[in-house]
């Protein structure tokens, strides 16, 4: 029986260690990514000045955009040349889709045959519940992916082209098709005025609705995807992880709207219809989850307004999808547990089944950690420059949450502080958690335990 047990966890350690190594893996990958991007955008041909930018310009760019996050020091469409955005648009594809899934497809392509390894690097890196069907989910991550863009930039071109021509608006339709869905929050709409975004569009149904299902889409994770097409509209048939997903999408969605418009009523929504205060309202509630776009002043919120964004920032969106943040679900399993202690109830239920302990472990792991993560920032922030203490915090939340949403703080970083922004981006991309779990190493359960003890807790 010893003999058995000494197997069982040797097996175990092996392969959390194989989980780690693949965790680095991705990492690094990652950084390689970046580090290619960075050189690429400091090419003299890469800016319309001509002149080469700084190693931290492009580096801080660079992982803005490869994590999917939106945070710029340069104004995307004045400062950069159409090679230097299309080399954001490949970032971007990468950092929304992820390196290991475009470069699975394209070995499929090949007709390369993906083995037990590759199907374990794809597991990880989408963060799917089994290893069994990894495959066919890339393909249908793509496909769905070159559907879901290209129908963007599709309706997306029919506004842009009356306005700016044919093959402008046709590239304008599909970078921000890809940004959106991508949720990351880069925008060429700066040829109107530095960085408004699309305060231009703030009233325009179509636009609206185009870039609010692209991030809403793509922040629902891949998982739900395939869940919804096999299964289509029967709610009983659903995965636990699709019905909450779905529950507090809409939630978060329908309830930060209301908010925003009460909070707003009597500041920047005052004197507006109520057609104008509702696109407003909703696209401030579906764009901190984790897009980044904004049809408002940001730095003209009230507070509440803010408090409210920095919440739907931190909260992000699904796992598995290209949206960052804690992620719905970890908020939701800590709710629960929170429910089902004052409720005394020993078990954790939901839609008629019953959470895994170990899922409360990990949400409160994943939120303290992006939470300290965060404060450690925004201290450093503070210590390095005399900021505002509003802006500081919400550019930290921004970052930790890949969300790219900022008051404008962003262009006053001096080196130290903008180095810690792009660790928190980096660091929102890959998971803090998978971050922290690859530099350590799980030991053995020891055969002999310590005695219980009771502290006073609250």
């Amino acid at each position: 029986m010893e003999s058995l047990r000494e197997k069982f966890d040797a097996l175990r350690d092996m392969r959390l260690s194989r989980t780690l190594s693949r965790t680095r893996l991705i990492m690094g990958g990652f950084l390689i990514i970046i580090l290619i991007g960075a050189c690429l955008l400091m090419l003299p041909f890469a800016t319309k000045s001509g002149e080469h930018t700084t190693f931290l310009g492009a580096l801080f760019t660079a992982t803005s955009s490869t994590c999917v996050t939106g945070l710029i020091v340069y104004d995307t469409w004045s400062h950069w040349t159409v090679f230097g955005q299309l080399v954001l648009l490949v970032l971007i594809q990468i950092g929304g889709l992820g390196f290991i899934t475009i470069g699975t497809f394209a070995m499929m392509l090949l007709g390369k045959k993906i083995g037990l390894a590759g199907r374990e690097l794809i597991h990880e890196s989408l963060n799917t519940l089994q290893l069994r069907g990894s495959v066919h989910l890339v393909r249908r991550i793509v496909c769905g992916t070159l559907i879901f863009e290209g129908t963007g930039a599709v309706l997306l071109s029919i506004r842009f082209v009356p306005q700016m021509g044919i093959a402008k608006g046709i590239y304008y339709g599909i970078f921000h098709s890809v940004s959106a869905f991508c949720n990351a929050g880069f925008d060429l709409m700066g040829y109107q005025e530095p960085y408004s975004s699309f305060c231009a569009y703030a009233s325009d149904p179509l636009v609206n609705i185009v870039l609010c299902a692209l991030i809403l889409i793509g922040g629902i994770g891949f998982i739900v995807w395939e869940d919804l097409l096999v299964n289509r509209w029967h709610w009983k048939k659903y995965s636990l992880q699709t019905k909450i997903v779905l529950t507090a999408t809409a939630v978060l969605t329908v309830g930060g709207t209301i908010l925003f418009l009460i909070s707003e009523r009597s500041n920047l929504f005052a004197g507006m219809s109520a057609g104008e205060r509702f696109w407003r309202a909703l696209f401030s509630a579906v764009t901190p989850r984790t897009a980044g776009f904004n049809t408002v002043d940001t730095a003209a919120l009230t507070n509440g307004s803010k408090i409210l964004t920095m919440c739907l920032m931190f909260i992000g969106g699904s796992p598995g999808s290209t949206a960052g943040g804690a992620k719905t679900t970890t908020i939701v399993v800590i709710l629960l547990h929170i429910r089902a202690y004052l409720l005394h109830n020993q078990d954790l239920t939901v839609f008629g089944r019953r959470l895994a302990p170990d899922a409360v472990k990990r949400a409160c792991v994943v939120v303290f950690i992006n939470y300290f993560l965060a404060l450690g920032a925004i201290l450093i922030l503070l210590i390095g420059q005399d900021l505002p203490l509003a802006d500081v915090l919400f550019e930290a939340f921004s970052a930790i949450g890949t969300v790219g949403m900022s008051t404008g703080v962003t262009r006053e970083l001096n080196t130290l502080s903008r180095i810690v922004i792009m660790i928190l981006m980096f660091l929102g991309r890959v998971g803090s958690l998978s971050f922290a779990m690859s530099f350590t190493e799980k030991k053995r359960p020891g055969k002999i335990r310590y005695p219980e003890a009771e502290i006073i807790v609250g």
